[in-house]
């Protein structure tokens, strides 16, 4: 399946972008309160910061799920709220990176950036999508 072909089903049933959205935030979790935990060394995040930010997608999910599951109406305007949380979720990240900057690896701002890069991506295209 290309991009393109992605970008239109979307366009059809906006809801799947809650259904993205949540299954990535779970993901966020797992990977920032289980697998980097474990590997706190190599990333150099301190546990309290990735518990902080491993708790915060658990409750992006919950919303996003319930969107896709019982909403059926002004799905812009939810769109809209996730996608303003998504964003102050990555900045509230970078914020707490920088505030621990002398601990956090090389791998450690990897891990950030990139997970910041694609939340603001799909941020910038929920809101895309809740415009039209």
């Amino acid at each position: 399946m290309k991009v393109s072909d992605l970008v239109l089903q979307i366009k059809e049933k906006p809801r799947k972008l809650f259904l993205i959205d949540g299954m990535g935030a779970l993901l966020s979790a797992f990977l920032l309160g289980v697998v980097l935990v474990n590997l706190e060394p190599i990333f150099g995040i301190p546990r309290s910061t990735l518990y902080v930010l491993a708790v915060i997608p658990c409750f992006f999910a919950a919303y996003d799920f319930f969107c896709y599951w019982k909403l059926d109406e002004n799905l812009g305007r939810f769109l809209q709220i996730i996608a303003v949380l998504n964003v102050a979720y990555c900045c509230l990240s970078l914020g707490l990176a920088i505030s621990h900057q002398e601990v956090i690896t090389t791998f450690g701002w990897g891990y950030i950036i990139g997970e910041v890069m694609i939340v603001v991506t799909l941020a910038i295209f929920e809101w895309r999508i809740a415009d039209e």
